[in-house]
């Protein structure tokens, strides 16, 4: 092994030799150089390789290379370049060619390589590393079309992308992302035929050496690659996917209108064929050419268009009458609304329009929970407040086992400041099941402590310790708690704090707010501090429950001990031996380390 490491070592001498005698390293860089270079070569020779210790080998040379270039445009010399760099990177290639051979299936590391070629031009060994991972990961369309956009874009070879595509079709004969960028590439090849034909014809060329297709020229190769793709793959999504990439070129009139025909055709019931459809009315050209349009008449164009759409919107619920067609419908309309314009008029038009909508959808039973709540608050932002509060009952009419309709009508209804609201909220639970009540229990409590006595608000509290499940009781007791200290006193919670203990479960939260408590009280008592700690410790001490924040109570709890004015410091060696038991993994090295700084007073 030492004698192939130090001939690796002895090949870089001409390029170090190099580096030096032109003046971009000194001797001592090219000593550091080596150094670093030998230890890199004795990870890469060990029996039991690591990926780390190559990668960490790459990135060193790249740096290198990027020295090498800033040095260069520094001192202006660009010779020597097969000496130094080729040397370099041909070093890189081999790493990379190692790695990916050890661990084929690193996707990363081969996407590492392709990055390495690109950024270094090396278009012959980028066209090897393609050929090699496609042959290992056929499995991924996204590697077959980044190859085929390589040997498109890049190296301007449309014959050889095309050759790349095919390949990836048989391997994946059914995958929609393939046809559509194959698709993409035979108009990206027209396009290109037609302007070189175009070039040489203004410069009155002759063109009997080079044959141009007319087939090829509008785009008939796209056509059978959709004609085939139409066959396998099934489904509105791609129609409008190869649509839209037709669309971008300005040839493929014909290639468009067949599309559509085969979306209307096909899939005449899908609501996102009527949705392209509705949606292609603005797009039509304005009726006035641009240069003689005034303001108003522009307005008045788009309002125009805007009815055409609708028009096509309101036969699509009639011909498909579900509630994916109405979410279509309602879309474009709260997308037009929400759009700027100067048009007070045109504004006011797209709201009514969408209100309207709105109420048909509501009518036919076909609106849906989340489309509700976009209807109630555009009411509310419109200051319809009437019309608000009767959506928001025919809601929970309609999904009234839902928490978070009920949640939304009862939010209006608090906002509007309307009277009913007590009565909402026991509708509300007889519907609902009481897992999942949480949100209604807090919306109700909140509403109570603004509106209702303190009283009231109390029996509310305790009524929803016992209507939660167990794991929701548990934020109710939080919020009960900094109620209590906030309303009624210290010694009001404190009584609070001990009769709540005796109904597991608890977080750790609600030990933590009262000891907050205790420590906000002139006369802070740390005999009451050692007893919420003690209790915070047994509840979660034997558990693994939120051990992360346990181990910082062991912190609080020593510090307390050794700041508080009562505090007892002897006290400090028993708890830190109680937490080295308790305490597991990760978490005990890392307590440890505080518990040092504490002790060194840098915590």
């Amino acid at each position: 092994m030492a004698e192939r490491i130090e001939q690796r070592l002895e090949d870089r001498i001409p390029e170090l030799e190099q580096l030096e005698r032109v003046g971009l390293f000194t001797r001592k860089e090219i000593r550091a150089v080596l150094r670093k270079a030998s230890a890199l070569e004795y990870k890469i020779q060990r029996r039991a390789l690591r990926k780390e210790d190559f990668i960490n080998y790459i990135q060193y040379e790249v740096n290198l290379l990027e020295l090498i270039k800033k040095r260069r445009a520094r001192t202006g010399y660009s010779f020597k370049k097969d000496e130094i760099e080729h040397s370099i990177l041909h070093r890189v290639h081999s790493l990379f060619n190692r790695a990916t051979g050890k661990w084929k299936d690193d996707v990363q590391l081969w996407l590492s390589h392709v990055a390495f070629c690109k950024q270094w031009n090396a278009k012959h060994q980028l066209s090897k590393v393609f050929s090699t991972m496609l042959a290992i990961h056929s499995n991924k369309p996204a590697l077959w079309i980044m190859a085929a956009k390589w040997e498109m874009e890049t190296r301007l070879s449309s014959e050889s992308a095309r050759h790349l595509f095919l390949r990836a079709l048989r391997f994946h004969p059914e995958c929609p992302k393939l046809y559509q960028e194959y698709f993409r590439m035979e108009l990206m090849h027209a396009e290109k035929q037609r302007k070189e034909k175009k070039e040489f014809e203004q410069a009155k060329m002759d063109l009997g050496e080079f044959n141009y297709s007319e087939e090829i020229l509008n785009g008939e190769m796209a056509r059978i690659v959709y004609r085939d793709a139409s066959q396998k793959i099934k489904g509105v999504e791609f129609q409008l996917a190869v649509l839209s990439i037709a669309k971008l070129f300005d040839f493929t009139q014909d290639l468009q209108k067949e599309i559509l025909e085969s979306l209307q055709a096909r899939y005449a019931d899908d609501p996102l064929t009527w949705d392209y459809m509705a949606r292609r009315e603005l797009e039509l050209g304005p009726l006035q050419p641009p240069e003689h349009s005034t303001k108003h008449k522009k307005v008045s164009e788009m309002a125009q268009r805007e009815e055409r759409c609708c028009a096509v919107f309101d036969e699509a619920v009639r011909a498909v009458p579900t509630e994916d067609m109405w979410k279509c419908y309602i879309t474009f309309c709260l997308e037009r609304y929400n759009r700027k314009t100067n048009s007070e008029e045109l504004k006011q038009k797209r709201l009514e329009r969408t209100l309207s909508v709105f109420s048909k959808a509501h009518e036919s039973s076909l609106l849906s929970e989340a489309l509700y709540k976009q209807w109630l608050q555009l009411l509310l932002d419109s200051n319809l407040s009437e019309k608000a509060v009767e959506v928001a009952e025919a809601a929970t009419k309609n999904f009234s086992q839902s928490v978070e309709t009920w949640q939304m009508r009862l939010q209006v209804l608090i906002q509007l400041k309307r009277d009913g609201v007590t009565q909402c909220f026991e509708e509300a639970l007889k519907h609902v099941e009481s897992k999942g009540t949480l949100p209604l229990w807090t919306l109700w409590v909140e509403w109570s402590e603004g509106t209702n006595s303190k009283e009231d608000t109390e029996t509310l509290y305790q009524r929803s310790l016992h209507a939660t499940t167990p794991a929701e009781s548990v934020t109710m007791k939080e919020m009960y708690l900094d109620w209590t200290y906030r309303n009624c006193g210290y010694k009001k919670v404190k009584r609070l704090f001990t009769s709540l203990c005796e109904n597991r479960p608890f977080s750790l939260d609600f030990f933590r707010k009262m000891i907050q408590i205790e420590k906000e009280q002139e006369s802070c008592k740390m005999l009451h501090l050692r007893e919420y700690y003690e209790r915070a410790l047994r509840e979660f001490g034997s558990t693994n429950t939120e051990l992360c924040f346990f181990k910082d109570l062991w912190l609080d709890y020593i510090k307390e001990e050794l700041s508080h004015p009562q505090g007892k410091p002897e006290n400090c060696g028993s708890i830190h031996w109680r937490a080295m038991k308790m305490l597991q993994g990760d978490l005990v090295e890392d307590f440890v380390s505080k518990y040092t700084l504490l002790q060194t007073g840098h915590l």
